[in-house]
């Protein structure tokens, strides 16, 4: 996988800290990659991502058009993958799943059901 160069706006961004005599050491570069899921061999491809750092939207639909059994070994194994990675997975809608690697993890609105309190102020 090839890196592309940083945009321009990233470098006019460090010039001007450098020029502040502010030093920062730069981020880490995570990027963000969709791709389709047609066949469970796709599966190890997805996991190399993972494990080089990329978050992954993963399209389930092309599989799911061919077999819904194989879109939910795919889903299980990537769930069992993820926790040896230390990563997180999540559903996003009825096509998609996001992928994350290790440090990255997917934010989840706790849902309160209508039998819990709701925490007050006082």
């Amino acid at each position: 996988m090839s890196n592309p160069e940083k945009p321009a706006e990233n470098e006019a961004k460090q010039d001007m800290v450098a020029a502040e005599g502010v030093q920062r050491t730069p981020a880490p570069v995570i990027y963000l990659k969709a791709v389709p899921l047609r066949d469970l061999s796709d599966l190890e491809s997805i996991k190399n991502e993972i494990r080089s750092g990329t978050i992954l939207i993963i399209k389930v639909s092309p599989l799911a058009n061919k077999s819904i059994d194989d879109v939910k070994k795919a889903v299980n194994e990537l769930c069992e993958f993820v926790k040896t990675v230390n990563g997180d997975i999540a559903r996003l809608g009825e096509e998609r799943i996001v992928v994350t690697p290790s440090g990255v993890r997917i934010w989840r609105e706790k849902v309160i059901s209508s039998e819990e309190q709701l925490p007050t102020a006082a």
